[in-house]
């Protein structure tokens, strides 16, 4: 007779192992994706954010969102805004398997790089710091982003030194603290005036440690019943070809024309883009204001009467699709199967050279070459930017601290009575934690 400790643990602990013990991690290898099975990886995801605040901290919505998104076929998820002081263990193992990865970004509306007056400083990088501890320890989590569209235009260019800044320091934050190598990168507007120069000017460089490790924009130029030439994608394929690190869509789905037909699906995970992208992330689940949403959780109401209901759309319950929107992307989705190469195929041919660093233009990029970035707490140099110098300035600057200051700590679960529940508790904890 087994012991009763053991006896109450011991079936928890092997599903809770098992289920991220049989999630393969993805890593960034020359310019694809690849699993730890060495399967080459293609993006099929959804922008998931139903509050403001972090969506991945209500087990049971996850699991009904999770059920759906396996549905419409769907194998990523990405999250804008999260808590890691949070409880994410439920959320986790949920979309974990569903088979989903987590694209999770690592700034904050207060800790985000402001583009007209860029800083990268010690609170910034604490701040992605704790998100990183937080999520790096789930094997669904597949990259983390730096930033979201901070460069618009091009006459802010100079905010690139820092957002590349914020790569370099979040990778050596990483890497000191022996985590896996979950890829690091950015998800930019698709500004005509910052083509192709911000996407060169992130993984140009001869030192490694300063590259991105993706790059990845978000694009609403494909409308309606378009065209691969006729949307502008053939020059996006264009300006992609022979690129270092691995690309993809981090928001697509214009809605300029109605319905959403997402005819752009087979373009990026079609023969004429997927040997160079790694696919698609689609804007968005949940039905908003902004009327993006593939699902809703009802009709809308009165926020003044139900305060859950973000102006007025429901923010939980059973996701019901949204027509014809969702089952058009479902049937796209269902012919597109990219495989792509095998990593042990690939291997040999993966160093591809960094693109030059882009020089600065009158009226246009102002970033000259690969000048040297920021260090913690420097802030831009009008005057030198101005006078076609280098955009950062001698600041207060510091060197990054490896460990971050001003974090929160992972919230404790519920209480529980009994020896049984008590010890499921414990070990769900440890088991997630290792």
């Amino acid at each position: 007779m087994l012991p009763l400790a053991f006896s109450c643990w011991a079936p928890l602990l092997l599903s809770v192992a098992q289920v991220f013990a049989v999630t393969p991690t993805i890593t960034a290898v020359g310019s694809k994706f690849f699993t730890s099975d060495g399967d080459q990886f293609y993006i099929k995801g959804i922008a998931y954010q139903l509050v403001s605040t972090d969506p991945l901290l209500d087990t049971d919505q996850c699991k009904r969102d999770a059920k759906q998104m396996q549905d419409l076929g769907a194998n990523a998820i990405r999250v804008y805004h999260v808590d890691p002081a949070g409880d994410h263990r439920g959320c986790m193992a949920a979309f974990a398997d569903a088979g989903i990865y987590l694209f999770v970004d690592l700034d904050d509306f207060p800790t985000q790089i402001q583009p007209e007056s860029p800083a990268w400083n010690q609170s910034q990088l604490a701040a992605f710091s704790t998100v990183m501890d937080e999520f790096q320890k789930y094997n669904n989590t597949a990259l983390f982003f730096v930033g979201n569209e901070v460069l618009t235009t091009a006459e802010v260019s100079n905010a690139a030194p820092y957002v590349k800044a914020a790569v370099r320091d979040m990778k050596a934050y990483r890497d000191s603290k022996n985590y896996r190598k979950i890829p690091i990168g950015y998800s930019a507007a698709d500004v005509p005036g910052l083509r192709p120069m911000l996407q060169n000017y992130l993984a140009c460089g001869d030192d490694d440690a300063e590259r991105a490790e993706f790059y990845s924009l978000n694009v609403y130029e494909w409308c309606g019943d378009s065209s691969y030439d006729g949307s502008g994608y053939a020059e996006l394929q264009k300006n992609a070809t022979g690129y270092n690190i691995p690309l993809f869509v981090s928001e697509t789905g214009c809605r300029i024309s109605r319905p959403r037909l997402f005819s752009d699906q087979a373009a990026i995970l079609g023969p004429k883009m997927a040997d160079t992208w790694s696919g698609t992330i689609v804007y968005e689940w949940i039905e908003e204001e902004n009327d993006y949403g593939l699902i809703s959780y009802g009709p809308k109401v009165d926020p003044m009467v139900s305060t859950a209901a973000l102006d007025g759309f429901p923010r939980s319950g059973t996701p019901m699709t949204v027509s014809p929107d969702y089952g058009n992307l479902k049937s796209q989705w269902a012919t597109l199967s990219p495989t792509g190469v095998k990593l042990s195929d690939y291997t040999a041919s993966a160093s591809i050279s960094p693109p030059p660093c882009p020089t600065s233009t009158p009226g246009g990029w102002i970033v000259n070459g690969n000048a040297a970035l920021p260090s913690v707490g420097q802030t831009l140099d009008s005057a030198a930017t101005a006078s076609g110098g280098t955009p950062i300035s001698t600041g207060s600057a510091s060197k990054p601290s490896a460990s971050p200051t001003g974090g929160g700590t992972t919230a404790g679960g519920k209480e529980v009575t009994g020896m049984c529940l008590g010890l499921l508790g414990v070990m769900l904890g440890f088991v997630v934690w290792l």
